[in-house]
């Protein structure tokens, strides 16, 4: 605790904590290159000091400082690994996991979010890991996680992920998370409901899930289906199960071909660029006639990696332009290909 200042500012930082001492008094109790413990705890606390923490800074960090003022002979590399049970590396750019991080015996809450991370090799944490949360990295297997998983965890996050898929559900079982209260697989690319609620059913203590954001969440019945698949579940997808919805769906899940398989999409296109306007019905009462010009575009999407792309998938989208009616309109799927619109008005066909 020697001071860095000098005696004079020494004895003004003194009488800032300890406001009701004359000034005399700090003259006589006071070691010249010295603060008192007191002063400098009074230092880190306030909110004006240059030594205050930052305002997200959590309790442990604040009693570490404090520590280091009261008993500076105990803060050593080994009691400051010990000290923290919860470490967050929130968007820094990591993209392994490695021993180092066997050097905190007692972590239980491990934050990883936003970074480069797609492997983690399950050896290089520590034992003691209560929650685990690796949402928006590039995880793409659970294998290396799993052999073996930390013994402790009651919380996995996986969301926003992307490259995970049924593939591994075989590694979400109970033979990997016996003690597994929250799990978080939302925004990943999980196609069978059916398949990844086998799986979760042995997770005995599973409380909270979170499947949004997967293909397999579009299915309809998806919600009932979960819900009645897994009793003990208390919240999905963010909201809590009522006990009307439990008395509702009661039974779903065993008529598995209640779940439809097929799923329909309803896509509202709200702007549309390049596109001449239509001409609006008022002014055709004053326009001359003339052959009807008509343009034809087409919507197509985007599929998953490996995933067949069916032609009945296409939307075709018709504009009309003098001095028919306005029209834009969605018709049937073609059934071959469409032959581009003839006249010397009219441009080729294709893509928009």
């Amino acid at each position: 605790n020697k001071s860095c200042f000098s005696q004079r500012k020494a004895k003004a930082a003194w009488c800032f904590g300890q406001r009701q001492v004359s000034s005399g008094l700090c003259d006589e109790l006071i070691p010249p290159t010295e603060e008192t413990v007191e002063a400098l705890t009074e230092l880190l606390r306030s909110p004006g000091s240059p030594w205050a923490l930052p305002p997200d800074c959590n309790s442990e960090d604040e009693q570490l400082r404090e520590l280091a003022v009261q008993t500076p002979q105990v803060i050593q590399d080994s009691f400051i690994f010990s000290y923290f049970k919860s470490l967050r590396l929130v968007n820094k750019g990591v993209n392994e996991i490695d021993a180092n991080l066997l050097k905190f015996p007692n972590l239980e809450e491990l934050i990883l979010s936003v970074n480069h991370i797609s492997k983690i090799n399950s050896t290089n944490l520590p034992p003691t890991l209560k929650v685990l949360e690796l949402c928006g990295n590039e995880v793409d297997s659970l294998k290396d996680l799993c052999t073996p998983p930390p013994p402790e965890l009651q919380h996995l996050g996986l969301g926003h992920n992307c490259r995970l898929g049924s593939s591994q559900e075989d590694y979400l079982t109970d033979a990997f998370w016996p003690k597994l209260i929250s799990l978080d697989l939302s925004y990943n690319n999980f196609t069978d409901l059916l398949g990844l609620l086998f799986k979760l059913r042995t997770l005995k203590k599973l409380r909270v899930l979170v499947l949004q954001g997967n293909p397999l969440a579009l299915m309809p019945g998806y919600r009932c289906f979960t819900i009645d698949s897994l009793p003990k579940l208390c919240a999905l997808d963010d909201v809590n199960i009522t006990p009307d919805e439990r008395h509702w769906f009661l039974g779903v899940s065993s008529n598995p071909a209640l779940l439809q398989q097929d799923v329909e999409m309803v896509v509202t296109i709200g702007k549309i660029r390049g596109i001449p306007n239509p001409v609006l019905s008022e002014d055709l009462e004053s326009s001359p006639e003339s052959p009807m010009v008509t343009y034809s575009y087409y919507v197509t999407y985007e599929f998953a990696k490996d995933e067949k792309i069916d032609d009945r998938d296409n939307t075709k989208v018709t504009a009309s332009q003098n001095p028919g009616p306005a029209v834009l309109d969605t018709e049937s799927p073609p059934t071959g290909p469409e032959s581009p619109p003839t006249g010397p008005e009219s441009p080729p066909t294709g893509p928009e």
